[in-house]
């Protein structure tokens, strides 16, 4: 393939005050840092999907979802570097009337087309007869599953953690759909402990992650979503801007700010009892930066500052 290559991203120490009051050896991996559009789990969940869709000489990629996905940016960038056509089933069938916000700007932009379709059509997305049927219309189409979340999605995940990584006590992951944690579970050591921070409250997540881990070594946290999925308050905004000034590193405002949100809470508690060296996994997405900054303007709350 063109695209896609064997990478090993940077594991970077986080220097902050709670953490060295407390005797955290604390570091980052930055997968945010493989590539400026592909960015963290996005390019290992497509690295083996769009493999297999060249293998079975399929020319459309199909996939899903909503107004802001990172997953939609990253497949319609690889499509257009791959030569495939791209398609996207976006969630919210209003949106077909409305000018497209900087995410989907960005999917057309590089060729990707749309099927807005309603919530209600939406919750099919993994439904057998529902694919079957997008397969039908579209026959030289392979269809990617939401976040690319299945087999091959997972598969490209396993190879975050390298032996290097058998350093740390604990792997602590955001989670979406499922498809990384599942990865780094099943990569990870016996003596590793995997936390994932899920950004879906009540999210049942874990259902899906035991289809593709056989390990017991994990745990979700999904009970601190600041009032849904990539919903925040000036509570989130003001830990992202702090973070940023004392490390210089930047979180996406829907998953990695709220994985290290909770995960300081739960040490300035003495709740956190998984082990004092841990790695976070850096999954990206800092395109949503922008849309949040203007939800928030409009909301009267405070901003992103970068």
């Amino acid at each position: 393939m063109l695209f896609f290559k064997k990478i090993n991203s940077v594991n970077q120490q986080i220097i902050f005050p709670i953490l060295d009051d407390n005797d955290f050896k604390i570091y980052i991996k930055r997968e945010d840092k493989i590539h400026p559009i592909v960015s963290g789990n996005k390019f290992r969940k497509l690295k083996y999907n769009i493999q297999k869709a060249k293998e079975l000489n399929k020319n459309i990629i199909i996939t899903f979802g909503g107004a802001h996905s990172n997953h939609l940016l990253a497949t319609a960038y690889v499509g257009k570097k791959e030569n495939l056509k791209t398609i996207a089933y976006v969630r919210g069938e209003e949106l077909k009337n409305i000018k497209y916000n900087s995410t989907l700007q960005k999917c057309n932009d590089f060729g990707m087309e749309f099927v807005f379709i309603s919530r209600g059509d939406y919750r099919k997305r993994n439904e057998l007869d529902y694919i079957k049927s997008i397969k039908t219309k579209f026959k030289d189409a392979y269809v990617i599953p939401e976040g690319g979340t299945n087999e091959l999605g997972v598969l490209g995940c396993e190879e975050i953690l390298t032996l290097d990584d058998s350093f740390f006590d604990v792997i602590c992951c955001p989670v979406g759909s499922g498809g990384t944690i599942s990865g780094i579970i099943n990569s990870s050591s016996n003596n590793h402990k995997v936390i994932g921070f899920s950004a879906l409250k009540g999210s049942e997540i874990n259902n899906v992650i035991s289809k593709f881990v056989n390990k017991s070594n994990w745990k979700i946290f999904d009970d601190d979503i600041f009032g849904g999925y990539a919903n925040i308050d000036n509570r989130l905004v003001d830990f992202i801007n702090k973070f940023y000034k004392n490390t210089g590193l930047e979180l996406d405002p829907i998953y990695n700010s709220k994985m290290l949100f909770k995960i300081i809470k739960l040490i300035e508690s003495k709740k956190w009892e998984f082990g004092k060296k841990i790695l976070l996994i850096n999954t990206g997405g800092l395109q949503s930066v922008k849309e949040m900054n203007i939800k928030l303007k409009k909301k009267g709350c405070k901003t992103i500052k970068y």
